[in-house]
């Protein structure tokens, strides 16, 4: 044990804690003040430090980890939308799903739409497939419904159809389509092919949230990654996130102390041809590294310039990047390093990587690179030689699980034997590069953490597709280290947090099973009983709930998918199917005659909600 003279704020004892600190794997109990770890170590220890006024709690042997990280989550861009959008993720059936949607329809108002943004595949479902136009029509013949399945289509109803504005002459989009039916009106199915531009710019015509709103919409979205143990994070900008206008709810609430996650943010460049522009603006007036343990700039990208961006849709053929990709990159890294901006670089392919590493290694002969935290985000078709390369330039790679959404995809195009090593996250780590893991969310995948841990362990899809070979997969500790400790070298806070560690920032999270006790495919269904920034109880929830230091305002507007379905999960668990309709002769089994289809939730819903929700599907079971 190692401690300050300072009397702690809070100990924790009683907990079997995973520090990942080597020199101290293990303990059982904590003292924290000021913010960071003060002492770590064994009950007999900690205990006689308490002060007065120091809180002591409990945990009954609950295991404990370091505070999760995600290295690429786009949550300020997320979090102005959350409190819009109906989430699918973890939703295991497209009839829950849409039963969903309708009762969504029934309480949203016009002008406004019903937003299904990401996070999830149709894969999840157990009947592997989207609905039909047709189905999103019948059950919203008015009201505007916009769903995105990933980076790869979007599908809206007749009503949204109107009021975008696409019609018979609406021309066809750079790198995307509308599709049309044998008149040439459009269907309502929009694919990007490969370019996601037409998928961005349709759901940038929908209404948006006042700025009071983005800022309780954005707090939602926090609490939501707190209960799913999530402490901090690195944003990577984002389509239609604009500097630093888009910024400025994050910035408010950052001003106000009501950050509940540590927020790294990239600058994302918006315009093609601009780019270079773009970033000779802020490296004059930005400063890297500005802010503090909160909220911090962290460099470049994910979009560095429009040339050397290759997507990520495996439902279309790899694109080849155009000739001028290695000369306006080359323009843009010269900016970066010469201000010594670290950078991030959207790349999936291999193909675009190695031109990248061209470049880079060009500049490197004139500007040493070596100190820069720079990385490759995604890299999952990437080559020993590109990961080499790499760790010669000492550089980094940020992997995320969007395999674990479009590993089937991937299959179908490449095979199962390509699969196998997409990415090469165990081999990146024999090498020795720089590796960490997030989510990419929140429309390419779900930002649920225990998801990404689950397919780094497991090697399988949402969807049940074992895609890796044991090989290709990672014990629970290197994969709880890929959330924790490594993500920090991405951010340069190495040293500062990531372990449970004296000196370091003392956040943690109590998860509600054992991560190294559970079986394998309970792990993505975790949340935590405990979550813990900086000392501050930012969640608790059953036997903790009592200590929970943060309480948001209920969610606006009134109609928020928020305030009914919560987040994710709330359809996710396993339920038993109904053999026969409710006896009141309904279609939808519901909860007043304790059949399954209401879901984990519905228990916990108002009466009043409940009559809503139920009166919308046309059940007559309240009549009763």
């Amino acid at each position: 044990m190692s401690s300050t003279t300072s009397t702690p704020d809070l100990i924790l004892h009683g907990g079997r804690f995973t520090t990942l600190d080597r020199s101290r794997p293990e303990a059982d109990a904590v003292a924290i003040a000021d913010g960071k770890f003060v002492a770590v170590g064994q009950v007999a220890e900690i205990l006689p430090l308490a002060g007065p006024r120091t809180r002591v709690v409990d945990l009954k042997g609950r295991r404990v980890l370091p505070g999760l990280i995600d290295n690429h989550l786009h949550i300020i861009r997320g979090g102005l939308n959350f409190n819009m959008e109906l989430r699918w993720d973890g939703v295991r059936s497209l009839a829950d799903a849409m039963a969903m949607l309708k009762r969504q329809v029934a309480i949203t108002p016009s002008p406004q739409w019903v937003r299904v943004v990401g996070g999830f595949t149709e894969h999840q479902f157990v009947e592997k497939r989207l609905p039909t136009i047709d189905e999103l029509n019948a059950v919203a013949p008015d009201t505007p419904v916009f769903l995105l399945h990933l980076y790869d289509r979007a599908i809206l109803n007749a009503a949204a159809l109107r009021v975008v504005g696409y019609t018979k002459d609406t021309p066809e989009p750079p790198g995307g389509q509308i599709v049309r039916d044998a008149s040439g009106n459009p269907t309502g199915l929009l694919l990007a092919k490969p370019n996601a531009n037409i998928l961005y710019a349709t759901l940038a015509k929908g209404p948006k949230l006042p700025f009071d709103y983005q800022l309780n919409s954005t707090r939602h979205f926090m609490r939501e990654l707190n209960r799913l143990g999530v402490t901090g994070a690195i944003d990577a900008g984002g389509g239609f996130q604009n500097y630093p206008e888009d910024y400025a709810v994050i910035e408010k609430l950052s001003a106000d102390g009501q950050l509940t996650i540590r927020l790294a943010y990239n600058l994302f460049t918006q315009k093609p041809k601009q780019e270079k522009d773009d970033f000779l603006n802020w490296t004059r007036t930005s400063k890297y590294k500005q802010g503090d343990d909160y909220f911090r700039h962290n460099g470049a990208g994910e979009m560095l310039v429009f040339s050397a961006a290759d997507f990520e849709d495996f439902r279309q053929p790899r694109p080849d990047m155009p000739p001028q990709m290695e000369g306006e990159l080359e323009e843009v890294v010269r900016i970066l390093a010469e201000n010594r901006w670290p950078w991030r670089m959207h790349a999936t392919y291999d193909e675009t990587i190695s031109r990248s590493l061209d470049v880079f290694e060009k500049v490197n002969k004139d500007i040493p690179l070596q100190g820069l935290n720079w990385f490759f985000d995604h890299a999952e078709t990437i080559s020993e030689r590109s990961i080499d390369r790499i760790a010669a330039l000492g550089g980094g790679i940020a992997v995320q699980h969007r395999m674990a959404y479009q590993g089937e995809y991937f299959v179908e195009r490449y095979g199962a034997a390509a699969a196998q090593a997409t990415p090469p996250v165990a081999r990146m780590l024999e090498k020795g590069v720089k590796v960490s893991a997030g989510t990419d969310a929140t429309r390419v995948a779900s930002y649920n953490p225990w998801v990404s841990l689950a397919w780094l362990i497991t090697g399988k899809t949402v969807g049940g597709l074992g895609l890796y070979p044991r090989r290709n997969c990672l014990d629970r500790e290197t994969a709880l280290r890929m959330w924790t400790e490594y993500v920090t070298w991405f951010s340069n806070e190495e040293g500062k947090k990531g372990r449970i560690a004296v000196g370091q920032l003392a956040d943690l999270v109590v998860p509600d099973r054992d991560f190294f006790g559970c079986p394998e495919d309970d792990i993505a269904d975790t949340t935590s009983l405990l979550t813990i920034v900086g000392g501050r109880v930012v969640y608790g929830s059953g036997e903790f709930s009592s200590l929970d230091e943060v309480e948001v305002p209920a969610a606006m507007p009134e109609w928020s998918p928020v305030r009914v379905y919560g987040g994710y999960g709330a359809w996710a668990q396993p339920r038993v199917a109904t053999a026969a309709p409710a006896a009141c002769g309904c279609a939808h089994a519901c909860g007043l005659h304790g059949h399954d289809h209401a879901g984990a939730w519905a228990s916990k819903l108002p009466v009043a909600d409940l009559k809503s929700f139920w009166g919308a599907l046309g059940c007559a079971c309240w009549a009763l």
